[in-house]
């Protein structure tokens, strides 16, 4: 056993570990971490268009996390030895960018540690891995509910490795987990069950029955997982020094978590006193009684919606606000799956996925209802261009989708969220001040408060995972300070949870870009033309935005202050 073990070590090329990295090798080296993940995480892959392994999930026994997590621990290792000092600048670039993708899945596995403490990562897993195959018609019907009945048949015993790895479960957590488990229901009952009409006999039953031991095992998941709520720890937040990190080395941020505390503060104050100076600031909260029209149910509810799209896009073009590539598909409606509305109370965007042939995207918006209280189904109704704007043209789908196209595959793969947000809330505001709602209108009032309650959102991220808030806190700031309904502001603080910095992202975003756009206006003088700069800056993709100042503007100093190096 000793001679074998020995053999093996000698024909690993360990010194590739301690060799210095060469630009091309980075890039190798990140190119085969994007192959790797994909087969260690087959329902990312087909999440993201990619679907030779759909009928896999991942493995969560404990020697294969150990391995995933030694992965990725040890080439972070070795791009963080690497010395790029002597490199180019855009060889240093991409060594950054892949630093901080390594950086983020290190993290978790460091810090978080989610197999142990979160019950979502199973349920998530399960329903990912039917919706994944659901969203899009990338191949046959049948040949899609096949692939499902063999995830299917896994989920018993991905739920009970779940069990097993789940020695520091979090009750916030374990309480999302158990909504999810008990709202799966209608994906696999009735969403599903939509591919299995070309399927024979015995494939079908196949299907049925794997969905119905599928079922049982994820009902008796959220029983297993009640039943041990009162033994469970509460809450246990990152703590500021690891929030930090997030922001420098995962993020490329270069604020403290205080001064990101602070321009929350400020923001929050600022867009509260313009809704004040609203003629009549009740314009600022959704009302689908003043709406010209009143969907009558879902469908036109959805239909509505989409048909502003047109109007948008035309508005864009007509003032040449930003350009639209020719390879832009088509951008959807649809509705929000019932397992993703503990969490995603407003819905979501699903953009083409970074391997996906198919150019289309979707925004999932919840299940309609008029008489609703929730935020977004009254926004929605009286006017659904801000929030349409912000997940589609000129928002997440349109960079995103650019994103897709970069030919840099370091910088195609990285998925920014301070960006990416921050495109999308200046997107809200710019529209408004460009001239396409009219002011002292309710949907110039429904942009106040969108930006508002983004200006919150700070406040919970930052004091919910520094252990300065309770959750209950958190709920009560989006309440009184962002101005939300109990239902979305219990949503918007379970958001902020489960997945720290990532509601900071909006407005720190969108702070940077407004900072961005003041110093090129002035480097370009009469040069310059507004939706010039749009286009160069989504062209970047989806990377941070301390990276474009250092493109745009020849400043690397955000970037230096976020990670240490010294790069000018």
């Amino acid at each position: 056993m000793k001679l074998s073990v020995i053999a093996i070590t000698i024909l690993i090329p360990l010194n590739a570990l301690s060799d210095p990295m060469t630009p091309d090798a980075l890039r190798t080296a990140a190119h085969d971490y994007y192959e790797w993940q994909k087969r260690e995480f087959p329902v990312f892959a087909s999440d993201q268009g990619f679907h030779a392994y759909d009928d896999r999930l991942a493995d969560f026994s404990t020697s294969a996390i150990a391995r995933r997590r030694a992965h990725v621990r040890d080439l972070l290792d070795r791009v963080r030895a690497t010395d790029i000092s002597k490199w180019s600048k855009d060889d240093k670039i991409d060594a950054i960018l892949f630093r901080a993708q390594l950086e983020g899945s290190n993290f978790p596995d460091r810090v978080r540690k989610l197999e142990e403490s979160d019950p979502s990562v199973y349920v998530n897993e399960a329903s990912n891995a039917i919706f994944s195959l659901l969203k899009k018609d990338y191949d046959t019907p049948r040949n899609r509910a096949i692939a499902a009945t063999s995830r299917l048949k896994k989920m018993p015993a991905l739920i009970e490795q779940g069990k097993k790895n789940l020695t520091q479960p979090m009750r916030l957590y374990a309480e999302f987990a158990i909504q999810s488990a008990r709202s799966i229901d209608p994906l696999l009952n009735d969403s599903l069950m939509t591919l299995a009409g070309d399927m024979n006999p015995t494939e079908r039953d196949a299907l049925i029955n794997a969905k119905t031991d599928a079922l049982r095992a994820i009902h008796g998941y959220a029983d297993w997982l009640e039943k041990r709520l009162p033994t469970m720890t509460a809450w246990k937040p990152l703590g500021l020094e690891n929030y930090e990190y997030m922001l420098h080395h995962i993020l490329l941020l270069p604020f403290s978590a205080h001064d990101i505390a602070h321009l929350g503060e400020v923001e929050l104050a600022r867009y509260r006193g313009l809704e004040a100076m609203l003629p009549d600031p009740s314009l600022a909260d959704p009302n689908p009684k003043r709406a010209k029209n009143i969907p009558a149910n879902q469908q036109d509810f959805l239909k509505a919606y989409q048909s502003r799209e047109e109007e948008m896009i035309q508005f864009l073009k007509e003032k040449r606000l930003v350009t639209i590539p020719s390879y832009i598909g088509p951008f959807l409606i649809r509705q929000l799956p019932e397992a993703f509305k503990p969490t995603s109370p407003g819905g979501f965007m699903n953009p083409p996925g970074v391997y996906d042939p198919d150019n289309s995207g979707f925004f999932f918006i919840p299940t309609y209802n008029p008489e609703s209280r929730n935020f977004y189904i009254r926004a929605a109704i009286e006017d659904p261009r801000p929030i349409l704007g912000h997940e589609g043209i000129p928002g997440h789908f349109l960079q995103i989708s650019i994103g897709n196209h970069l030919q840099n595959e370091i910088r195609r793969h990285h998925g920014d969220t301070v960006f990416v947000e921050g495109w999308a809330l200046y997107g809200e505001e710019m529209l408004l001040r460009e001239g396409l709602y009219p002011p002292d209108s309710a949907t110039a009032g429904q942009v106040l408060r969108l930006s508002r309650y983004r200006a919150a959102r700070i406040g919970v991220d930052v004091n919910l995972h520094t252990g300065k808030w309770t959750f209950d806190q958190a709920v009560n700031y989006f309440m009184e300070g962002g101005g939300l309904d109990r239902e979305a502001a219990t949503g918007e603080a379970a958001g902020s949870a489960v997945d720290p910095t990532q509601k900071i992202s909006y407005m720190t975003g969108k702070w940077q870009i407004m900072r961005l756009l003041g110093r090129y206006r002035d480097a370009k003088g009469a040069d310059f033309r507004l939706g010039q700069f749009h286009d160069v800056l989504i062209a970047n993709g989806s990377i941070p935005v301390s990276v474009i100042q250092w493109i745009l503007l020849d400043d690397a100093a955000d970037l230096e202050k976020a990670t240490g190096l010294k790069l000018r």
